[in-house]
């Protein structure tokens, strides 16, 4: 959260823009941030409107120039692998950056760091392995259909995972040849400008990965800079629909992951037990701050009671704690903001007659940690879909519980909403689990687990929750374009001769 900008940069200004293989110099402001785990400022640099042009400048000048996108698809592959070493290497410095943006703790952010990297890893060995050229002969023609690179892509990414759902960008986009300028939120910008460095030091040419420190309206215009080519963007639905207006606008090719309400359904022949543990991590991870929370938990009447007396006792072993703190398994909301912004949603949720079954309340924190982000994980039940806290997704530790009786009913409710990014449900029926899974409305469904995101699996959402895909080999798709090359044998026919 930003609470000041001093009208020069201190030394407690830690970060700044980087563009063209280095630090931006022009910055005169420092914005100060807070540490959402105590309330201590810290600072950034500002990016003045200059950055912006400097910034597609030199991916423009970097991609037009080939020196990437000329390479062989063996040769980026090289620079790549290199690249998820030194993100792996520096997996504690940067997870470190991304605590101090999110509050996640320290063991979550650490692993997702060292995954990240197999971002990059995974397209390097799809370059090697995946032919972009194929051939449709007929008998005196040939077509070569070939992937090209688009150009400049601007990835926009959200302050829950600002380096790793970066890297959902960056690998894919860079393994394809494109030039990408990243676009972090400005108190999750740390990381990404490390990320930019750590470019430079795996080899990979100034100008190829440039950072950007920019606030939203900075942000669209670098959107919409008419040297850009692409925009793929990570945040709410709100924001996609306003964003993806601007871009497409002037035909340029706009990819998104928007908001979820993602149900997680309790069918009465689940696993039980397992489905209680799986919906805890499912729910609260990151403290409620994923696109992917299964925030709605549906439970089939006949096993409701028995379902929330286990999901209780799971959510009591949730221990709150400073990101850095060993025996934490969640830390803080990410800002003042986001934390006002779920005590609304609880608090409107008892105006209107729901139950808090567990938490709804601030914590009392001990010593400096009084001074963060902290609401209880809250599960709360006797709710319907007239409540704001069961239509919109909130984005913090906030869980509802609603009964279904029948399957039918239970994916009406599912399906109820305009969110569609995933689903999960528990059941041991072979055939319920196919047509379950074919009418959840989502672009992600998981049985009998939660949050089983694969690399190698395309990501993305139904409806409002986004449009094209991020993962697997399809990501290769969306940050390329598709060429056709035709040659003719022999002499050409002449339509008019007669």
């Amino acid at each position: 959260m930003i609470v000041n900008a001093a009208e020069e940069i201190s030394a407690d200004c830690r970060f700044a823009s980087f563009i063209d293989g280095e630090n931006w110099p022009e910055s005169r402001r420092c914005l100060t941030l807070v540490n959402p785990a105590n309330g201590q400022p810290w600072g950034i640099a500002d990016t003045d409107p200059a950055a912006i042009d400097a910034a597609v400048g030199s991916a423009r000048a970097a991609f037009d120039s080939g020196v990437w996108s000329d390479l062989t698809p063996y040769q980026r592959a090289g620079f790549l692998r290199r690249f998820g070493d030194l993100i792996r290497e520096n997996a504690g410095a940067l997870s470190e950056l991304e605590s101090l943006a999110s509050g996640k703790v320290h063991a979550a952010t650490r692993a997702e760091m060292t995954v990240a990297a197999d971002w990059y890893y995974y397209y390097a060995s799809a370059l090697e392995t995946i032919d972009d050229k194929r051939r449709v002969l007929t008998s005196n023609s040939e077509a070569m259909i070939t992937r090209e690179p688009i150009g400049v892509v601007v990835a926009i990414t959200p302050f829950n995972g600002a380096l790793s759902l970066g890297s959902w960008k960056l690998a894919p986009a860079l393994a394809m040849g494109n030039a990408v300028i990243l676009k972090p939120p400005v108190d999750a910008a740390g990381s990404s400008i490390r990320l930019g460095q750590l470019a430079i030091e795996a080899g990979i040419p100034k100008g190829i990965v440039n950072t950007v420190v920019a606030d939203s309206s900075d942000g669209e215009r670098l959107a919409t800079h008419p040297g850009v080519n692409m925009v793929s963007f990570t945040g709410s639905t709100q924001v996609a629909r306003h964003l993806g207006g601007k871009v497409t606008a002037s035909l340029k090719r706009f990819v998104c992951e928007g908001g979820g309400k993602s149900a997680h359904i309790v069918f009465e022949d689940g696993n039980v037990e397992a489905a209680a543990i799986a919906a805890t991590h499912g729910a609260f991870s990151g403290t409620g701050q994923t696109c992917v929370a299964g925030s709605r938990l549906l439970i089939q009447r006949s096993v409701f009671d028995r379902f929330v007396e286990k999901y209780l006792a799971s959510v009591a072993r949730i221990r709150l704690g400073a990101p850095a703190s060993p025996g934490a398994h969640l830390g803080p909301l990410a800002s003042e903001r986001q934390f006002r912004k779920v005590l609304s949603y609880i608090q409107d949720a008892r105006d209107a007659g729901a139950t808090i079954l567990a938490g709804g309340d601030v914590p009392e924190m001990e010593g400096d940690l009084a001074g963060g982000f902290w609401i209880s994980p809250t599960v709360i039940s006797d709710v319907n879909l007239d409540m704001l806290v069961c239509r919109e997704e909130i984005f913090g530790p906030v869980v509802t519980l609603q009964p279904f009786d029948t399957e039918e009913e239970a994916i009406n409710m599912a399906n109820s909403l305009e969110y569609g990014l995933a689903a999960g449900f528990w059941s041991q029926d072979p055939m319920r689990i196919r047509r379950v899974s074919r009418k959840l409305q989502a672009g992600s469904v998981w049985v009998n687990t939660y949050r089983a995101i694969n690399l190698r699996a395309p990501f993305g959402g139904y409806k409002q929750s986004g449009l094209g895909r991020e993962n697997g080999v399809e990501a290769l798709d969306e940050f390329s374009q598709i060429k056709t090359i035709v040659q003719e044998y022999g002499p050409p026919a002449d339509p008019f001769a007669n």
